[in-house]
């Protein structure tokens, strides 16, 4: 198996790619992603040497890129994490990116499948295209929940999951979609809610949370998305939709308490701030059908203090990854560094 991975300098993808190749020793990974702000290439410097691993420089809306590299690698498989993703960005820079990385991108992606006869192709999109449950409710997205994004940022990426549905109706293109919820764990870039809460408090500042903090997301441990994804490579139905989550709901608050006891620091660390624009209020997920091909997650609801605990001491141990990044002169928004 020659699996493009396009995307894979990220946090997920890089997990991915790191899961996979221990797992698959067989396997070829050849990972594609043109190094924006949030790719960073340190995340995989542990594979360096490895020659299962390809590292090549570009960009999804790119077909030519796309064929060329798939062509010149023999890939026979594709995955595509490739995304703009900070949902405050989408709001408050413009959302030109989110379009062309998120719809045009999965596009040119689904178009050099269709041309190179690869055998599978796993779209990663998101639980946030279902739009909000209510908290009062006790309903879950499910595959047959309609897609209704209310934000710029999941709105692109519902433009994407309909093109795949759109190209294998028409196309018989062999393509896979999964919603997931959440993911904590390490090598997430610093803007996101954990790495961005653990550094705060590790340096003794306010954490700012959006509106009351009862908007409730599902958290699930990027190492169990990896497994559920590899799975879906290769028993996933083309054509099909899987939702990935851990039945692990948290609000923002019970999720930023948590942190805080951990550096023994108590609610006066909070800076309640106002609520984000179209701010969804729950997130929920039903991931019945992934779980029959014979997954479930490592870190369910009751271990989520355990892979916290795992992921802030990670964060804490690799002060070195961040300091990288500001040496890189990577900057992050510190205004939009909320919860999510």
């Amino acid at each position: 198996m020659v699996i493009l991975v396009c995307g894979g300098a990220g946090f997920i993808g890089s997990n991915f790619i790191r899961y996979k190749m221990a797992q698959d020793p067989d396997c070829k990974i050849v990972n594609f992603d043109k190094l924006t702000y949030a790719g960073n290439l340190d995340n995989l410097e542990d594979l360096a040497g490895d020659t299962r691993y390809t590292f090549v420089q570009g960009d999804i809306t790119d077909l030519d890129a796309l064929n060329k590299v798939i062509r010149e690698q023999g890939v026979d498989h594709v995955i595509n994490f490739a995304a703009e993703t900070h949902v405050d960005r989408s709001i408050h820079g413009g959302c030109k990116d989110f379009v062309l990385t998120n719809s045009l991108g999965v596009q040119m992606i689904l178009e050099a499948v269709k041309a190179n006869n690869i055998k599978k192709y796993v779209q990663v999109s998101t639980d946030e295209v279902y739009g909000a449950l209510s908290l009062e409710s006790k309903d879950l997205f499910t595959e047959k929940t309609p897609i209704m994004p209310n934000m710029p940022y999941a709105a692109a990426k519902a433009g994407g999951d309909l093109m795949c549905n759109a190209y294998f109706v028409t196309h018989g293109t062999p393509v896979v979609v999964t919603h997931c919820s959440n993911n904590y764990g390490p090598y997430q870039f610093p803007e996101k809610v954990i790495p961005s809460f653990i550094f705060r408090l590790s340096a003794n500042e306010k954490v700012p949370i959006y509106g009351d903090g009862l908007n409730v997301r599902d958290w699930i441990h990027v190492t169990d998305h990896a497994r559920a994804l590899d799975l879906l490579l290769q028993k996933g139905e083309p054509g099909q939709v899987y939702n990935i989550g851990s039945d692990n709901e948290r609000s923002n608050l019970e999720l930023t308490r948590m942190l805080l006891a951990y550096f023994g620091q108590g609610d006066d660390r909070i800076d309640f701030v106002e609520d984000r624009k179209g701010h969804d209020r729950r997130y929920a997920i039903d991931a019945t059908k992934v779980k029959s091909l014979g997954w479930s997650p490592e870190y369910p609801r009751d271990k989520f203090e355990e892979g916290l605990k795992q992921t802030i001491e990670w964060y804490l141990n690799n002060p070195e990854w961040v300091e990288k990044l500001r040496q890189r002169k990577i900057e992050w928004d510190e205004k939009a560094l909320r919860s999510n």
